[in-house]
């Protein structure tokens, strides 16, 4: 039997990236998937795979709670918070007002749909929250300050929830290194256009910190949270695991 075979996923920023490839995986795992993503037109290229789209903003969270309502009619067991990270750049040189339109993303909303969707995963008696983050939640990477911060919240908020939730309904993240996405190509050009160097040149100097040599792969990450949305991951709750080829010094 697959192993997401009767259960239904909402995943949050399936158009691109991560979340594509989490939405792709989770379809072929024999889950009824809803992807969510503010790009209508990338969301239909996902109906070939079974992939039914929910056009939602998760800054604007009461069009979010109007758009998820006509799908809470059935438990929905798997949620995956992902969504775009926020600009780069020092936190001196940053604002106060510039923290609050990533905190709406990444922990408002996220908390929102907890609370839409938890009732009927008790009910259900299976819940997988997956919340796709950043090493940074160990590491601070250096010139993302508000991400830094952001990423660092969302960790508190998870692990303060996998004491509250009932059994059966978990919550993990995932943290992803270097990733081959279109984020991680802007974030490289933004550092290569101040270092006055080249993109290739940026990368390079990444990749000295991995082991593994090169970029993570989308669907890397979505094999893990693949793992962590499924039965055999039952008794793990309220981690931070990395999936970074191998780049985090700490413990």
């Amino acid at each position: 039997m697959s192993a997401l075979a009767g259960k239904r996923a909402l995943v949050c920023g399936a158009s691109g990236g991560i979340g594509r490839a989490t939405a792709l995986a989770f379809a072929e795992a024999g889950a009824q998937v809803i992807g969510l993503a503010r790009s209508a037109d990338k969301l239909e290229t996902l109906r070939a795979a079974g992939i039914e789209p929910l056009v939602a903003d998760l800054q604007d969270r009461a069009g979010l709670a109007a758009a998820l309502e006509p799908w809470l009619d059935q438990p929905i067991h798997i949620l995956v918070n992902n969504t775009g990270g926020p600009k780069g750049g020092r936190l001196l040189d940053t604002d106060a007002s510039d923290f609050l339109a990533p905190f709406e993303r990444h922990v408002l909303a996220a908390h929102q749909l907890v609370r839409a969707l938890v009732p009927g995963m008790q009910a259900a008696g299976y819940g997988r929250i997956l919340n796709v983050v950043s090493t940074s939640v160990y590491e601070p990477i250096p010139n993302l300050g508000v991400s830094n911060t952001i990423r660092a919240a969302v960790a508190g908020w998870a692990k303060s929830l996998s004491r509250e939730l009932p059994p059966g309904v978990t919550i993990n993240n995932v943290l992803p290194g270097f990733t081959d996405t279109p984020r991680l190509e802007a974030l490289g050009a933004a550092r290569a256009g101040r270092d006055g160097s080249s993109l290739d040149e940026v990368q390079a100097a990444w990749m000295k910190d991995v082991p593994e040599g090169r970029l993570v792969r989308p669907e890397e990450t979505a094999a893990m949270l693949l793992f962590l949305a499924s039965p055999a991951a039952a008794m793990v709750r309220g981690q931070s695991i990395a999936v970074d080829g191998g780049r985090l010094r700490s413990i």
